[in-house]
């Protein structure tokens, strides 16, 4: 199985709440499928996970920083990709403050605007609570040593 490791970044806001993404998958082989999920993405040849991490926030918001701090957690899971191929997925993560911004979405690529349908900024009493799927599945206990801590 072919393994794909990729970046995710835990935004946090002033208030505390997390930026996920809604995904829709409509006309691939996820059809039907919708989740929310992290910023984030797969790793281009020759890049480090670092350098993902600040690419990929770059492209999904329009933050634009040039160190994403230190890595805080990893999994590894099989994963459905669009085409219906099966990767083993290696995700590691990376955490940011932020007071205020308004996203630039500009940067998406095409596969990207397909099924990234909006952004909700969750807090945490609402991923506790929420019958939607969330990724990564253990998102609120990832969060919770993080939400004191002030940068």
């Amino acid at each position: 199985m072919r393994k794909r490791p990729a970046s995710r970044f835990l935004v946090i806001n002033a208030q505390l709440h997390v930026l996920l993404f809604r995904f829709e998958h409509k006309d691939d082989a996820m059809a039907g499928r919708a989740y929310w999920a992290t910023p984030g993405g797969a790793l281009e040849a020759g890049e480090s996970f670092t350098q993902a991490a600040i690419r990929e926030l770059w492209e999904e918001t329009g933050l634009n920083i040039t160190d994403p701090g230190e890595e805080i957690a990893q999994r590894e899971f099989v994963m459905m990709m669009p085409n219906g191929k099966e990767v083993l997925a290696d995700e590691r993560y990376f955490i940011i403050r932020i007071q205020y911004h308004d996203l630039d979405c500009s940067q998406w690529t095409e596969h990207e605007k397909k099924i990234m349908r909006r952004y909700h900024w969750w807090g945490m009493d609402e991923l506790r609570q929420t019958q939607e799927t969330v990724y990564p599945d253990n998102l609120p206990a990832l969060l919770e040593p993080y939400l004191s801590i002030t940068r």
